[in-house]
């Protein structure tokens, strides 16, 4: 990994509305950082883990399906995270296709091999071996044309698709719920192992402090987040928000932190994982 002047930091998003509205205030010097100068920015999601994976960046959003690849080098903030009940990504398709025939598939179009939806895919539906990797907002149309017979859909799309005459094959989400009756987590903060820990430790209290002033001042951060928004109409934001926005984002917690063991932290030694979180 390359050094780092550890009080210059690059922070890497997503554009999605969750994002967005969590790092706004942070971002935009509206809550003291001290001397930290915090830098940001954006790419989709599959970018960025893949730049988590090369070792490239020191914060940065990710998908927790990759965490047993970038344990060695990365922790997690136990802030900023994307996780809760009724969130997966979802499973869709033209009409007549249908959860129960899904062999017959020739293509599913999903947003990255290192997603959290790619994982669902594998785990809950591993019939499906034709998966072609698409940037996310692409994925409805391809699915719309023809060029795929169905698609995972993640972020604004999840709202959206109706709107391209698509159906919902499965629920991903609700999937894993069921799979194991935890909330699903799906992407959240990784840091810099290199980084001082008191600046990891830093980061989460001070994205914390920028969560809590998003939603006590919920119209200061409104023109920056459609600035970058895929969807720009605001009543899809408000639903992004409101659904990927909860509790876990503020603190992970101990039931946040066993769903991503279950996700994902079998692939993990022990030693590394209770050092995991910061």
């Amino acid at each position: 990994m390359k050094k780092y002047d550890p009080m210059k930091i690059d922070v890497c998003i997503s554009p999605c509305p969750n994002d967005t509205f969590m790092f706004h205030a942070l971002l935009n010097g509206l809550i003291d950082t001290g001397d930290l100068e915090l830098t940001p920015h954006f790419a989709d999601i599959e970018s960025l883990n893949e730049s988590l994976v090369a070792g490239d960046v020191t914060v940065s959003k990710f998908s927790y399906a990759i965490l047993p690849l970038i344990c060695d080098n990365y922790r997690v903030l136990n802030s900023g995270s994307a996780l809760g009940r009724g969130n997966g990504p979802l499973l869709v398709g033209k009409e007549g296709v249908k959860k129960d025939n899904l062999r017959g598939l020739r293509v599913a179009a999903v947003p990255g091999k290192y997603t959290t939806a790619n994982m669902l895919m594998d785990k809950m539906f591993p019939e499906v071996t034709d998966k072609p990797e698409f940037i996310f907002s692409d994925i409805a149309d391809a699915v719309q044309s023809g060029e795929v017979d169905a698609g995972v859909l993640i972020h604004e799309g999840r709202f959206t698709y109706q709107n391209c005459g698509l159906s919902l094959i499965a629920d991903l989400g609700l999937e894993w719920e069921v799979y194991c009756g935890m909330p699903l987590p799906l992407g959240g903060i990784a840091v810099s192992r290199e980084l001082p820990y008191e600046i990891q430790r830093e980061l989460t209290i001070l994205l914390r402090k920028s969560i809590r002033y998003a939603q006590e001042n919920p119209s200061a951060s409104c023109d920056w987040i459609k600035f970058h928004a895929q969807e720009m109409d605001e009543e899809v934001i408000g639903q992004h928000i409101n659904l990927f926005v909860n509790r876990y984002s503020e603190e992970l917690g101990e039931e946040g932190r066993n769903a991503v063991k279950i996700l994902a932290g079998h692939h993990i030694p022990e030693e590394k994982w209770s050092s995991l979180f910061i």
